[in-house]
Protein backbone atom coordinates (compact mmCIF):
# COMPACT_ATOMS: atom_id res chain seq x y z
CA UNK A 1 0.00 0.00 0.00
CA UNK A 2 1.73 3.28 -0.87
CA UNK A 3 2.42 5.59 1.91
CA UNK A 4 2.03 8.95 0.01
CA UNK A 5 -1.19 9.96 0.86
CA UNK A 6 -0.02 9.47 4.81
CA UNK A 7 1.24 13.08 5.63
CA UNK A 8 1.53 11.69 9.30
CA UNK A 9 4.52 9.82 9.70
CA UNK A 10 4.99 9.18 13.86
CA UNK A 11 2.55 9.67 16.30
CA UNK A 12 4.15 10.93 19.92
CA UNK A 13 3.36 9.86 23.22
CA UNK A 14 4.61 11.90 26.25
CA UNK A 15 3.34 10.46 29.96
CA UNK A 16 4.19 12.43 33.14
CA UNK A 17 3.44 9.50 36.29
CA UNK A 18 3.94 9.90 39.76
CA UNK A 19 4.82 6.59 41.16
CA UNK A 20 5.20 5.86 45.28
CA UNK A 21 7.23 3.39 47.30
CA UNK A 22 8.29 1.02 43.84
CA UNK A 23 10.78 -1.21 42.52
CA UNK A 24 9.36 -1.33 39.14
CA UNK A 25 12.90 -2.87 37.06
CA UNK A 26 15.98 -3.86 38.90
CA UNK A 27 19.94 -5.01 37.82
CA UNK A 28 21.03 -8.10 37.88
CA UNK A 29 22.25 -7.58 41.74
CA UNK A 30 18.74 -6.80 42.41
CA UNK A 31 19.40 -2.94 42.49
CA UNK A 32 17.25 -0.34 41.83
CA UNK A 33 17.67 0.59 38.34
CA UNK A 34 19.17 4.58 37.87
CA UNK A 35 20.57 7.23 35.60
CA UNK A 36 23.32 9.83 35.98
CA UNK A 37 21.65 12.98 34.30
CA UNK A 38 22.06 16.87 34.45
CA UNK A 39 24.51 15.93 37.20
CA UNK A 40 22.19 14.49 39.80
CA UNK A 41 20.84 10.45 40.32
CA UNK A 42 17.63 9.82 38.74
CA UNK A 43 15.30 6.36 39.09
CA UNK A 44 15.13 4.87 35.61
CA UNK A 45 13.12 1.98 34.34
CA UNK A 46 14.74 0.24 31.17
CA UNK A 47 12.89 0.22 27.72
CA UNK A 48 13.09 -3.27 27.63
CA UNK A 49 11.13 -3.48 30.76
CA UNK A 50 8.52 -0.92 29.69
CA UNK A 51 8.41 -2.55 26.09
CA UNK A 52 7.37 -5.74 27.60
CA UNK A 53 4.57 -4.00 29.85
CA UNK A 54 3.42 -2.35 26.84
CA UNK A 55 3.44 -5.00 24.92
CA UNK A 56 1.54 -7.01 26.83
CA UNK A 57 -0.84 -4.53 27.39
CA UNK A 58 -1.42 -4.03 23.74
CA UNK A 59 -1.76 -8.10 22.80
CA UNK A 60 -5.05 -7.76 25.46
CA UNK A 61 -6.21 -4.73 23.75
CA UNK A 62 -5.44 -5.43 20.35
CA UNK A 63 -6.88 -9.57 20.52
CA UNK A 64 -3.69 -10.77 18.94
CA UNK A 65 -0.83 -12.50 20.64
CA UNK A 66 2.71 -13.66 19.61
CA UNK A 67 5.26 -15.95 21.67
CA UNK A 68 8.94 -15.56 21.90
CA UNK A 69 10.41 -18.86 22.54
CA UNK A 70 13.55 -21.10 22.18
CA UNK A 71 10.80 -24.05 22.28
CA UNK A 72 8.90 -24.02 19.57
CA UNK A 73 9.62 -28.01 19.68
CA UNK A 74 8.42 -28.27 23.10
CA UNK A 75 5.23 -26.55 22.61
CA UNK A 76 4.50 -28.80 18.88
CA UNK A 77 4.99 -31.59 20.84
CA UNK A 78 2.31 -30.39 23.24
CA UNK A 79 0.01 -29.46 20.75
CA UNK A 80 0.65 -32.84 18.73
CA UNK A 81 -0.74 -34.82 21.76
CA UNK A 82 -3.12 -32.42 23.09
CA UNK A 83 -5.21 -32.10 19.80
CA UNK A 84 -4.13 -34.83 17.74
CA UNK A 85 -3.21 -37.60 20.34
CA UNK A 86 0.00 -38.45 19.59
CA UNK A 87 2.19 -40.31 21.79
CA UNK A 88 4.80 -38.35 23.92
CA UNK A 89 7.81 -40.00 22.34
CA UNK A 90 6.80 -39.58 18.73
CA UNK A 91 5.39 -35.79 19.78
CA UNK A 92 8.91 -34.91 21.23
CA UNK A 93 10.52 -35.88 17.92
CA UNK A 94 7.87 -34.23 15.49
CA UNK A 95 8.84 -31.10 17.57
CA UNK A 96 12.25 -32.55 16.87
CA UNK A 97 11.82 -32.02 13.58
CA UNK A 98 10.42 -28.97 13.22
CA UNK A 99 12.64 -27.02 14.70
CA UNK A 100 15.41 -28.81 12.26
CA UNK A 101 13.82 -27.99 9.66
CA UNK A 102 13.42 -24.57 10.29
CA UNK A 103 16.78 -23.50 9.05
CA UNK A 104 17.46 -22.09 12.30
CA UNK A 105 20.73 -23.24 14.44
CA UNK A 106 19.32 -25.30 17.28
CA UNK A 107 20.72 -27.53 20.23
CA UNK A 108 20.09 -31.44 21.37
CA UNK A 109 19.13 -32.30 25.35
CA UNK A 110 18.91 -35.80 25.55
CA UNK A 111 18.54 -38.28 23.71
CA UNK A 112 15.71 -39.48 21.53
CA UNK A 113 14.55 -42.47 23.98
CA UNK A 114 14.36 -40.33 27.01
CA UNK A 115 11.66 -37.93 28.54
CA UNK A 116 13.92 -34.66 28.68
CA UNK A 117 14.59 -34.97 25.43
CA UNK A 118 14.76 -31.64 23.37
CA UNK A 119 15.93 -29.55 20.81
CA UNK A 120 15.70 -25.98 20.68
CA UNK A 121 16.49 -22.92 18.88
CA UNK A 122 20.04 -21.57 19.73
CA UNK A 123 18.09 -17.63 20.04
CA UNK A 124 14.66 -16.55 20.46
CA UNK A 125 11.87 -17.36 17.99
CA UNK A 126 9.36 -14.50 17.99
CA UNK A 127 6.09 -15.86 16.00
CA UNK A 128 2.48 -15.42 16.10
CA UNK A 129 0.66 -17.77 18.89
CA UNK A 130 -0.78 -19.56 16.41
CA UNK A 131 1.84 -20.93 14.33
CA UNK A 132 2.61 -23.19 17.05
CA UNK A 133 -0.93 -25.15 16.18
CA UNK A 134 -0.05 -24.85 12.36
CA UNK A 135 3.16 -26.19 12.84
CA UNK A 136 1.92 -28.81 14.88
CA UNK A 137 -0.61 -29.43 12.28
CA UNK A 138 2.31 -29.92 9.87
CA UNK A 139 3.95 -32.10 11.14
CA UNK A 140 0.85 -33.94 11.91
CA UNK A 141 0.15 -34.49 8.32
CA UNK A 142 3.62 -35.91 7.41
CA UNK A 143 3.96 -38.64 10.28
CA UNK A 144 6.11 -40.90 7.82
CA UNK A 145 8.94 -38.22 7.08
CA UNK A 146 9.95 -37.74 11.19
CA UNK A 147 10.71 -41.07 11.97
CA UNK A 148 14.67 -40.46 11.44
CA UNK A 149 16.15 -39.68 15.10
CA UNK A 150 17.62 -35.34 15.52
CA UNK A 151 20.93 -36.95 17.68
CA UNK A 152 23.55 -34.25 15.98
CA UNK A 153 23.18 -30.42 15.39
CA UNK A 154 23.96 -31.08 11.77
CA UNK A 155 21.09 -33.12 10.99
CA UNK A 156 18.21 -32.42 8.66
CA UNK A 157 14.41 -33.05 8.73
CA UNK A 158 12.62 -34.35 5.69
CA UNK A 159 9.44 -31.90 6.77
CA UNK A 160 9.13 -29.67 4.05
CA UNK A 161 11.33 -26.91 4.70
CA UNK A 162 9.68 -23.95 2.57
CA UNK A 163 6.64 -24.90 4.66
CA UNK A 164 7.63 -24.43 8.14
CA UNK A 165 9.68 -21.29 7.28
CA UNK A 166 6.55 -20.05 5.29
CA UNK A 167 4.78 -20.34 9.27
CA UNK A 168 7.61 -18.88 10.90
CA UNK A 169 8.24 -16.24 8.80
CA UNK A 170 4.29 -15.02 9.09
CA UNK A 171 3.55 -11.63 11.26
CA UNK A 172 0.74 -10.48 12.85
CA UNK A 173 -0.42 -7.38 14.37
CA UNK A 174 2.23 -7.46 17.37
CA UNK A 175 5.47 -8.45 15.44
CA UNK A 176 4.27 -6.13 13.17
CA UNK A 177 3.98 -3.28 15.39
CA UNK A 178 7.24 -4.30 17.72
CA UNK A 179 9.59 -5.90 15.28
CA UNK A 180 11.29 -9.49 14.93
CA UNK A 181 14.78 -10.12 14.83
CA UNK A 182 15.49 -13.22 12.67
CA UNK A 183 18.04 -13.37 10.44
CA UNK A 184 18.54 -17.35 9.91
CA UNK A 185 15.14 -17.13 7.61
CA UNK A 186 15.19 -14.83 4.66
CA UNK A 187 12.08 -12.05 4.99
CA UNK A 188 11.53 -12.98 8.28
CA UNK A 189 13.15 -9.98 10.05
CA UNK A 190 10.79 -6.99 10.69
CA UNK A 191 11.49 -3.77 11.75
CA UNK A 192 9.56 -2.74 14.74
CA UNK A 193 7.37 0.33 14.24
CA UNK A 194 7.29 1.47 17.79
CA UNK A 195 10.55 2.99 19.50
CA UNK A 196 10.25 3.77 23.45
CA UNK A 197 12.69 5.55 25.93
CA UNK A 198 14.41 4.61 29.02
CA UNK A 199 11.80 6.16 31.65
CA UNK A 200 13.31 8.70 34.13
CA UNK A 201 12.10 10.73 37.45
CA UNK A 202 12.50 14.20 36.44
CA UNK A 203 13.84 14.74 39.76
CA UNK A 204 16.99 13.80 41.65
CA UNK A 205 15.68 10.54 43.36
CA UNK A 206 17.29 8.43 46.13
CA UNK A 207 17.50 4.85 46.40
CA UNK A 208 16.23 3.49 49.68
CA UNK A 209 16.36 0.58 51.58
CA UNK A 210 13.78 -1.30 52.78
CA UNK A 211 14.47 -4.11 55.97
CA UNK A 212 11.66 -6.04 56.26
CA UNK A 213 10.99 -9.43 58.07
CA UNK A 214 8.84 -12.52 57.75
CA UNK A 215 7.47 -13.95 60.55
CA UNK A 216 6.88 -17.88 61.79
CA UNK A 217 3.21 -18.03 62.81
CA UNK A 218 4.00 -21.29 64.85
CA UNK A 219 7.05 -19.85 66.56
CA UNK A 220 5.11 -16.97 67.46
CA UNK A 221 2.18 -19.23 68.54
CA UNK A 222 4.61 -20.46 70.73
CA UNK A 223 5.44 -17.39 72.48
CA UNK A 224 9.17 -17.76 71.01
CA UNK A 225 10.71 -14.67 69.47
CA UNK A 226 13.05 -14.37 66.42
CA UNK A 227 11.75 -14.07 62.29
CA UNK A 228 11.42 -17.14 60.12
CA UNK A 229 13.06 -15.04 57.74
CA UNK A 230 14.89 -11.13 57.03
CA UNK A 231 16.03 -9.30 54.22
CA UNK A 232 16.74 -5.93 52.52
CA UNK A 233 14.98 -4.60 49.00
CA UNK A 234 15.71 -1.43 47.63
CA UNK A 235 12.92 1.11 46.35
CA UNK A 236 12.38 4.49 45.09
CA UNK A 237 9.74 6.83 44.62
CA UNK A 238 9.28 9.92 42.27
CA UNK A 239 7.51 11.43 39.31
CA UNK A 240 8.26 9.79 35.77
CA UNK A 241 8.71 11.44 32.21
CA UNK A 242 7.79 8.38 29.88
CA UNK A 243 8.16 8.53 25.90
CA UNK A 244 6.73 6.91 23.14
CA UNK A 245 6.60 6.73 19.42
CA UNK A 246 4.87 5.10 16.59
CA UNK A 247 6.19 5.18 12.86
CA UNK A 248 3.18 5.11 10.70
CA UNK A 249 4.63 4.35 7.39
CA UNK A 250 6.90 1.46 8.76
CA UNK A 251 3.66 0.23 10.21
CA UNK A 252 1.81 0.53 7.11
CA UNK A 253 5.18 -1.10 5.26
CA UNK A 254 5.14 -4.11 7.72
CA UNK A 255 1.31 -4.53 7.07
CA UNK A 256 1.35 -4.60 3.25
CA UNK A 257 4.27 -6.65 2.58
CA UNK A 258 2.66 -9.80 4.34
CA UNK A 259 0.12 -9.89 1.57
CA UNK A 260 -2.51 -10.40 3.50
CA UNK A 261 -5.04 -8.10 2.17
CA UNK A 262 -4.77 -5.41 -1.20
CA UNK A 263 -7.65 -3.11 0.20
CA UNK A 264 -5.98 -0.59 1.08
CA UNK A 265 -8.76 0.71 3.11
CA UNK A 266 -8.69 -2.50 5.10
CA UNK A 267 -4.73 -1.91 5.81
CA UNK A 268 -5.74 1.65 6.62
CA UNK A 269 -8.28 0.24 9.01
CA UNK A 270 -6.20 -2.03 10.60
CA UNK A 271 -3.13 0.38 10.82
CA UNK A 272 -6.19 2.58 12.65
CA UNK A 273 -6.87 -0.24 15.47
CA UNK A 274 -3.04 -1.20 16.04
CA UNK A 275 -2.42 2.78 16.39
CA UNK A 276 -5.23 3.14 18.69
CA UNK A 277 -4.33 0.11 20.76
CA UNK A 278 -0.55 1.18 21.05
CA UNK A 279 -1.42 4.94 22.75
CA UNK A 280 -3.95 3.25 24.65
CA UNK A 281 -1.57 0.74 26.39
CA UNK A 282 1.08 3.03 26.49
CA UNK A 283 -0.88 5.47 28.96
CA UNK A 284 -2.18 2.11 30.65
CA UNK A 285 1.14 -0.18 30.72
CA UNK A 286 3.33 -0.56 33.83
CA UNK A 287 6.12 -2.51 35.01
CA UNK A 288 4.99 -5.67 37.03
CA UNK A 289 8.27 -5.82 39.70
CA UNK A 290 7.54 -6.18 43.27
CA UNK A 291 3.53 -5.46 42.39
CA UNK A 292 2.28 -7.36 45.03
CA UNK A 293 4.34 -5.65 47.80
CA UNK A 294 4.43 -2.46 46.67
CA UNK A 295 0.74 -2.05 44.34
CA UNK A 296 2.22 1.01 42.66
CA UNK A 297 -0.78 1.49 40.28
CA UNK A 298 -0.98 5.26 40.10
CA UNK A 299 -2.68 6.99 37.05
CA UNK A 300 -0.69 9.46 35.04
CA UNK A 301 -0.67 12.95 35.69
CA UNK A 302 -0.16 14.09 32.23
CA UNK A 303 -0.33 12.76 28.60
CA UNK A 304 0.58 14.55 25.61
CA UNK A 305 -0.29 13.40 22.17
CA UNK A 306 1.45 14.65 18.84
CA UNK A 307 1.07 13.54 15.60
CA UNK A 308 4.04 14.67 13.15
CA UNK A 309 4.67 15.27 9.65
CA UNK A 310 8.75 15.24 10.13
CA UNK A 311 10.03 12.84 13.06
CA UNK A 312 9.92 11.98 16.63
CA UNK A 313 10.69 14.64 19.17
CA UNK A 314 10.91 13.77 22.87
CA UNK A 315 11.11 16.50 25.63
CA UNK A 316 13.33 14.16 27.80
CA UNK A 317 15.97 17.26 27.19
CA UNK A 318 13.27 19.52 29.16
CA UNK A 319 14.50 17.60 32.62
CA UNK A 320 17.64 17.58 32.33
CA UNK A 321 18.28 20.50 34.71
CA UNK A 322 16.65 18.36 37.47
CA UNK A 323 13.15 19.61 38.91
CA UNK A 324 13.15 21.22 42.10
CA UNK A 325 9.77 20.69 44.53
CA UNK A 326 6.93 22.92 44.90
CA UNK A 327 7.13 25.10 48.12
CA UNK A 328 4.68 22.77 49.93
CA UNK A 329 6.26 19.57 48.69
CA UNK A 330 6.05 17.68 44.69
CA UNK A 331 7.23 17.21 41.99
CA UNK A 332 4.48 16.42 39.61
CA UNK A 333 3.07 20.41 39.12
CA UNK A 334 6.57 21.72 38.96
CA UNK A 335 7.41 18.74 36.26
CA UNK A 336 4.32 19.45 34.38
CA UNK A 337 5.01 23.75 34.19
CA UNK A 338 8.92 22.10 32.96
CA UNK A 339 7.59 20.26 30.35
CA UNK A 340 4.70 22.71 29.04
CA UNK A 341 8.16 25.71 28.99
CA UNK A 342 10.21 23.03 26.74
CA UNK A 343 7.60 21.86 24.64
CA UNK A 344 6.40 25.46 23.49
CA UNK A 345 10.27 25.94 22.87
CA UNK A 346 10.94 22.89 21.26
CA UNK A 347 7.92 23.00 19.01
CA UNK A 348 9.03 26.49 17.74
CA UNK A 349 12.33 25.27 17.62
CA UNK A 350 11.61 22.53 15.10
CA UNK A 351 8.62 24.30 13.16
CA UNK A 352 5.26 24.27 14.51
CA UNK A 353 3.97 23.09 10.94
CA UNK A 354 5.63 19.79 11.57
CA UNK A 355 2.64 19.28 14.17
CA UNK A 356 -0.47 18.29 12.39
CA UNK A 357 -2.22 17.85 15.89
CA UNK A 358 -1.51 18.31 19.79
CA UNK A 359 -3.90 16.52 22.25
CA UNK A 360 -3.33 16.46 26.19
CA UNK A 361 -5.37 15.25 29.23
CA UNK A 362 -4.71 14.98 32.80
CA UNK A 363 -4.73 16.25 36.42
CA UNK A 364 -4.48 19.96 37.74
CA UNK A 365 -4.78 23.30 35.38
CA UNK A 366 -5.30 24.31 31.95
CA UNK A 367 -1.90 24.64 30.41
CA UNK A 368 -0.98 26.51 26.78
CA UNK A 369 1.54 24.47 25.09
CA UNK A 370 0.33 21.21 24.26
CA UNK A 371 -3.00 21.67 22.29
CA UNK A 372 -6.37 21.01 22.80
CA UNK A 373 -7.24 19.58 26.20
CA UNK A 374 -9.90 16.80 26.10
CA UNK A 375 -11.36 15.06 29.46
CA UNK A 376 -9.86 11.04 29.39
CA UNK A 377 -7.00 9.26 28.27
CA UNK A 378 -9.47 7.61 25.78
CA UNK A 379 -10.68 10.45 24.08
CA UNK A 380 -7.28 11.41 23.72
CA UNK A 381 -6.25 8.40 21.88
CA UNK A 382 -9.34 9.11 19.62
CA UNK A 383 -8.10 12.25 18.51
CA UNK A 384 -4.64 11.29 18.19
CA UNK A 385 -5.88 8.69 15.57
CA UNK A 386 -8.15 10.64 14.28
CA UNK A 387 -5.74 13.11 13.30
CA UNK A 388 -3.00 10.23 12.20
CA UNK A 389 -5.27 8.47 9.70
CA UNK A 390 -7.40 11.65 8.40
CA UNK A 391 -5.06 11.88 5.42
CA UNK A 392 -5.84 8.32 4.55
CA UNK A 393 -9.30 8.49 4.91
CA UNK A 394 -9.64 10.85 2.98
CA UNK A 395 -7.91 9.45 -0.24
CA UNK A 396 -8.80 6.17 0.10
Amino acid sequence: MPTAHLPACFVDVHVLQSVPVSTLNRDDLNAVKTVDYGGVRRTRVSSQSWKRALRREFQKSIGQFATRTRRIGKAVADVLKEKHGWDDKEARLAGAHIVAASGIKFDIKGKPDQEDYEVTTNGLVYLPSESIEELADLAAGHPDKIKKKIEKSTDTSRLPTVDVQAIIRRGNAVIHTFGRMLTEIDDAGVDGAVQVAHAFTTHRSDVQVDYFTAVDDLTSEWGETGSGHLNEAEFSAGTFYRFATIDLRELVANMSSTGDSEDPRDVAEDARNITGAFLSSFIRSLPQAKKNSTAPHTAPDLVHVSVRSDRPLSFAAAFETPVRFAQGGGHSAASRDQLVEYARTATTLMGKDRVLAAHWAGTGRDVEGLGARVDSFDALVEAGVEAAFAPLGGNA
